[in-house]
C-alpha cells in the first residue's frame, strides 16, 4: 500500500519539475527578438506613480492630469503582472530607434485649480513615476519641493517637471540600456491654487555602447550587490551563521553527553534491579506516543507545513537558476501562484496519511481543514486589503477578471490535487512506527516551573533561529518594501539551510527536556516550538516598520501588516512541521534504543 502513496508523490514531483521546466522557458524566452531598424518604433509604456516611500501605495499613471493619448492601449498582462499592480498603457512619448529628438512637445495643457492641487499634493508625497522601455524599467520623481531650505511650512514651494531627458544606449540592432533625466530648469510652479499653463516636453538622445545585449540587466543586478556592499553582507551572514552554529554544536555535544549517560543509567538499571523506579524520560514511555488532542487539526497544521515547504524549496530552485532576474515583472507571484496549486497534493497526502495513522476517522472533515488552514486566513486578509485598495484606486486592487482566474486556478487545480492527495493517502495504510505500546490512561503531569510552560519555550525555541536570519531579513525588508533589487540569492539559501537546521536542533532540545521533567505531552509543543520564529518575525516587522522606513498612510500599513502576516503564518507552519519531524525522529531513537515492557 506504501507504493501507491510514493506514487502520489513521484507524480507531484513530476508535475513541478515540469512547471520548473515552463517557468525556466518562460522566463528566459521572449515573443519579440528585441532587435529593431533605424526608425522603427520601441514599445514605451508607462506603468505606475505612487509615494516613494509607500511601494504598495501606487496608481494608474494617468490618475495625476498628464497628457495621455486619445486612445490609450493597455497591455495584456500575465497573472503575476497584475498581482504586482503593473498597470501598463502605451506612453503619449515617441522613441523611435536611433531618432534623437529636441525638445518634443508632448502636448499643451491648462491645468485647472484642481489639476494644481492634484500634482501639488504628488509632489509633497514625493511620487516618483515608473515606465518600462524595450522591457526595461525607468523611472523619475515627478518633481520637487523646497521643504529642506524652508523652516516655515507656510514658505514651502512645489514644482513639477515638464521637460524629461531620455538617454538611449544602443548595440548594432538592439537597446542596451536607458536613462532619464528630469530637467529642472523649465519647472511649473505648483504652490498656489490657480490655473497654470503648461507645455510637456522630452528630449531623445542616442549614444553607441559595447555593452552586450545579454549584460543589459547586469546594470539593475550591480545597484544592490556592489563589490564592497556585497562583502560587507557575505561577511556579516557568516559572523552571524558561524555565532549560532558554534552555540548549536555546542548544545549538541551537551545533549549527546547527557543521552549518552542516559542509555548508560538505564542500562545499568535493568541488570541491577528489576523492580527499581524508573524516572526521567523512560519513565513515560506509555506515554509518550499518546496522540495528542486536536489531532485533526494537528494533521492538516503539518499538512499545510509540508506543503510550504515544498514550495519554498522549489522557489528556491527557481531562484538560482537564474528566474527571477532583477524586474522579471510579475515572475515571483506567478511561480508561487502555480507552484501552490501543484503542490496542494503534498498537503493532502500528508495530512490525511498523518490522521490515518492516529487512528482519526473523519478524513474527509480533515482534508477540508487542510485546504483552509493557510488560504482561508490569506483569502480573508486579502479581502479586506483588496477593499481598502478598491477604495483608494490603487493599482494593488486586482480586476475581477484576475480574481476569477484565481478562484477558477483554487477550484480547477488546487482542490481535485488536494483531494487526489488525501485518497492516495488515506489509501496508504500507514503505521505511526511507535517503538512503545501506549498505555489505557494517561499519567499524570507533574507540577512544572514556569519556564517550562509553553509561552516562554516557544520564546527560547524562536531567539536562536532568528537570530541566525537576522541579517538577511533586513536586506529582504529593503527589496520587498523598498526599491532595491535583491540579487544573491546564494546567500539566502544558506541561511534558510542554517535556519532549518538550527529549528530542528532546539526543537529537539526542548523536547529532550520536556520529556526529562515527565511531561509527555510534546505533539504540539514540538509544533509551536518550531514554529515560534514566525512569531519573531512578526516582531521584527514592528520594528522595522516603525524604525526603518518611512511608510505611512492606512493603505500602506494595513498592506504591510496584512500581508506580513500571512507571511509569518506561513513561516509558522512551515517551520512547525519542520520542529515537529526532527522531534519525532529524536523520540523515536531515543525510545528504540531502550527496553520498553
Amino acid at each position: 500500500m506504501r507504493t501507491e502513496g510514493r506514487g502520489m508523490e513521484k507524480l507531484s514531483s513530476i508535475a513541478i519539475v515540469i512547471l520548473v521546466l515552463c517557468c525556466v522557458t518562460g522566463a528566459l524566452s521572449d515573443a519579440s527578438n528585441h532587435r529593431y531598424k533605424a526608425g522603427d518604433p520601441v514599445p514605451l509604456y508607462v506603468n505606475k506613480v505612487g509615494p516613494f516611500h509607500n511601494p504598495s501605495e501606487t496608481y494608474r499613471f494617468f490618475d495625476l492630469p498628464y497628457c495621455s493619448p486619445d486612445h490609450m492601449t493597455e497591455k495584456i498582462e500575465a497573472l503575476g503582472e497584475v498581482l504586482n499592480g503593473d498597470r501598463l498603457v502605451e506612453a503619449p512619448y515617441k522613441l523611435d530607434f536611433m531618432v534623437d529628438r529636441e525638445s518634443e512637445v508632448v502636448c499643451k495643457k491648462r491645468l485647472s485649480k484642481e489639476e494644481v492641487a492634484q500634482f501639488r499634493n504628488a509632489v509633497n508625497k514625493d511620487y516618483y513615476f515608473q515606465m518600462y522601455y524595450d522591457d526595461l524599467p525607468i523611472w523619475g520623481f515627478i518633481g520637487k519641493n523646497d521643504k529642506e531650505a524652508k523652516a516655515d511650512p507656510r514658505e514651502y514651494k512645489y514644482y513639477l517637471y515638464k521637460h524629461i531627458h531620455f538617454e538611449i544606449l544602443y548595440n548594432n540592432d538592439r537597446v542596451i540600456e536607458i536613462n532619464v533625466h528630469t530637467d529642472s530648469n523649465p519647472m511649473v510652479d505648483v504652490t498656489e491654487d490657480k490655473e497654470v499653463e503648461v507645455e510637456f516636453l522630452y528630449t531623445v538622445k542616442w549614444k553607441d555602447t559595447d555593452i552586450p545585449f545579454e549584460k543589459r540587466i547586469e546594470k539593475y543586478s550591480q545597484t544592490s550587490s556592489f563589490p564592497h556592499h556585497q562583502e560587507s553582507h557575505w561577511f556579516s551572514i557568516i559572523n552571524s551563521c558561524v555565532t549560532v552554529l558554534l552555540l548549536t554544536g555546542f548544545l549538541a555535544m551537551i545533549l549527546m553527553r547527557v543521552l549518552k549517560n542516559d542509555f548508560i543509567k538505564y542500562d545499568h538499571d535493568e541488570e541491577s534491579a528489576d523492580d527499581q523506579e524508573e524516572t526521567g524520560w523512560k519513565y513515560i514511555h506509555g506515554d509518550v506516543f499518546r496522540y495528542p488532542k486536536y489531532k485533526s487539526l494537528f494533521a492538516a497544521a503539518l499538512g499545510s507545513g509540508t506543503q510550504l515547504f515544498t514550495l519554498t524549496i522549489f522557489i528556491f530552485v527557481l531562484a538560482l537558476v537564474g528566474v527571477f532576474y532583477p524586474y522579471n515583472r510579475g515572475a515571483l507571484f506567478t511561480a508561487l501562484v502555480v507552484i501552490y496549486a501543484l503542490t496542494s497534493s503534498i498537503a493532502g497526502y500528508t495530512a490525511t496519511s498523518f490522521y490515518c495513522q492516529l487512528e482519526g476517522k473523519n478524513w474527509v472533515r480533515n482534508l477540508l481543514l487542510t485546504g483552509c488552514l493557510f488560504c482561508g486566513p490569506l483569502f480573508l486578509t486579502f479581502s479586506f486589503l483588496n477593499t481598502v485598495a478598491i477604495a483608494y484606486s490603487a493599482t494593488a486592487a486586482l480586476p475581477f477578471g484576475t480574481v476569477v482566474v484565481i478562484v477558477l486556478i483554487w477550484t480547477l487545480v488546487t482542490s481535485p490535487l488536494l483531494v487526489l492527495g488525501g485518497v492516495a493517502g488515506k489509501n496508504s495504510k500507514a503505521e505511526l512506527q511507535a517503538p512503545c505500546r501506549t498505555t489505557k490512561y494517561p499519567r499524570e503531569i507533574p507540577a512544572l516551573s514556569w519556564y517550562r510552560g509553553t509561552i516562554p519555550q516557544m520564546a527560547m525555541a524562536g531567539f536562536l533561529p532568528f537570530s541566525a536570519i537576522y541579517i538577511e531579513l533586513s536586506y529582504i525588508f529593503a527589496s520587498v518594501w523598498g526599491h532595491r533589487p535583491y540579487t544573491i540569492y546564494s546567500i539566502l539559501f544558506i541561511v534558510f539551510i542554517i535556519l532549518l537546521i538550527v529549528t530542528a536542533f532546539i526543537t529537539i532540545a526542548l523536547t529532550y527536556f520536556q520529556l526529562t521533567a515527565e511531561d509527555h505531552e510534546w505533539w504540539w509543543r514540538s509544533f509551536l516550538c518550531g514554529g515560534s520564529t514566525g512569531l519573531f518575525i512578526y516582531g521584527y516587522c514592528l520594528y522595522y516598520y516603525y524604525a526603518r522606513s518611512d511608510m505611512s498612510g492606512f493603505l500602506q500599513t494595513t498592506f504591510f501588516f496584512g500581508y506580513m502576516a500571512c507571511i509569518c503564518y506561513g513561516f509558522f507552519l512551515m517551520l512547525g512541521s519542520v520542529g515537529f519531524r526532527a522531534a519525532m525522529l529524536f523520540v523515536r531513537h531515543i525510545y528504540r534504543s531502550i527496553k520498553c515492557e
